[in-house]
């Protein structure tokens, strides 16, 4: 378990949300400071329920910002020390931010202001930022849909990716099909969904993109620490093997290899350093193989769902919040390198799912080296954790992965065939 290079007295995390994200933030706070978090969560998530690493604090008003405000102020009162908040989902670090005069008495926020967050969260605004600096980008149209009308679709090829943007009037949302990403096959299919969506009461903006031709391996990911002053400070590099599918987490990284990217890398920072970002962004790539580029399709303002990719790799991710925050110190310890290239596999998947739907043979490789050589980790089998509660939720859970994937993706042998297609 390796500890930070400075420790921190009276250190007490709190990261609001209940799923795999941010039990991996409280256990990157346990390994580093040997602190246990607290974890404001909707409901007792199975991810963070009889952990010994978390006291989950349960606020059913968790999409009330006014609640959650009231909340967190009750847990910092209960929980002295030296505070830091974070949230695990887009939705409530926007809770955090728009709420941020009525928290930082009580709570380090790390976390850009407002302003930064909106120009980088629009979907238009986020494509023009690209399309400024160089940066490659799908094809977007983005479509008013309290407006109603139809969307202008004459520089796009169906079928298409499409998603809300805005993420947190969209999570409140419910209608039949919800998803968070949809793969919309014609004009007549996007404007039905439209009008689902509209009559469940959505006004904000729609995303329509073009798809990227290739299975999930063709995905990429690339989480960047930027100083309080806007430099770049450290980024981490990953190819995804595969996503999850079930519709509530479409999207998802559940495979990932870390290494290097310094072209990418140095496109992102041209970008975050452009706007003046501070704190982790996450950025959501996949690589285009009618053309060679790999292109950005959003930036995340906070540690990705999959955020332990780094820590497993090498480099805990909190500890750059908390020797900057919270120390006053350079975020990277003295030496570290600011990029971090280290071979390693993440994965949320057993061993055999997780191989039986990687269709690359090299990729398949790759990955059985990496289990062969203990070079792998999954974020929530922590050797602190023993309740046999927990434990059996775990086993449970694991299994379940693979009624899941069958339901939700089922088809491995045709997917292989549509990327030799591709890549031929």
């Amino acid at each position: 378990m390796p500890r930070a290079a400075e420790p921190a007295e009276d250190l007490q995390p709190v990261i609001l949300g209940g799923d795999i994200g941010a039990y991996s933030a409280a256990r990157a706070f346990h390994e580093a400071y040997g602190v246990r978090s607290v974890v404001v969560s909707g409901v007792a998530t199975g991810v963070v329920r009889h952990s010994r690493i978390i006291t989950n604090v349960v606020e059913p008003g968790i999409d009330d910002a006014e609640r959650v405000v009231a909340r967190l102020r009750s847990v910092a009162a209960d929980h002295p020390g030296r505070r830091v908040l974070l949230g695990s989902a887009d939705w409530l670090v926007r809770t955090i931010v728009e709420n941020r005069a009525a928290l930082e008495d009580l709570y380090v926020i790390p976390y850009t202001d407002r302003e930064t967050l909106d120009r980088v969260t629009d979907k238009e605004s986020f494509g023009a930022l690209c399309s400024d600096l160089g940066l490659g980008h799908p094809t977007t149209v983005v479509h008013d849909v309290g407006a109603g009308g139809a969307p202008d679709t004459s520089g796009l090829r169906f079928p298409v990716i499409a998603k809300a943007g805005d993420t947190a009037t969209y999570h409140r949302l419910e209608f039949p099909g919800k998803k968070k990403v949809f793969t919309v096959d014609t004009p007549a299919e996007l404007a039905d969904l439209l009008e689902r969506m509209r009559s469940a009461g959505y006004t904000g903006t729609f995303v329509i993109q073009d798809l990227i031709p290739g299975d999930d391996s063709g995905m990429r990911i690339l989480t960047c620490y930027c100083d309080a002053g806007g430099r770049m400070r450290f980024a981490s590099f990953g190819h995804v093997l595969l996503e999850e599918h079930t519709p509530g987490a479409l999207g998802n990284p559940a495979g990932i290899i870390t290494g290097g990217d310094a072209d990418i890398v140095d496109q992102a920072r041209r970008l975050l350093e452009h706007i003046g970002w501070s704190g982790y962004a996450n950025f959501d790539l996949k690589y285009d193989p009618r053309d060679g580029r790999t292109v950005f399709f959003e930036l995340n303002p906070r540690l990705g769902r999959s955020n332990f990719y780094i820590t497993a790799a090498g480099r805990n991710t909190v500890e750059l919040y908390v020797r900057e925050h919270l120390q006053g110190l350079d975020p990277l310890p003295a030496g570290e390198p600011e990029q971090l290239t280290t071979e390693h596999l993440y994965t949320v998947l057993p061993r055999p799912l997780l191989l039986r739907y990687v269709a690359d043979p090299a990729l398949r490789r790759r990955v059985r080296r990496l289990f062969n050589r203990r070079r792998a980790t999954n974020p929530l089998w922590y050797s602190a954790e023993r309740d046999p509660r927990r434990l059996a939720y775990l086993v449970i859970a694991q299994l379940n992965q693979f009624r899941k994937y069958y339901r939700h993706y089922p088809r491995p042998s045709r997917r292989a065939a549509v990327a030799t297609e591709v890549s031929a």
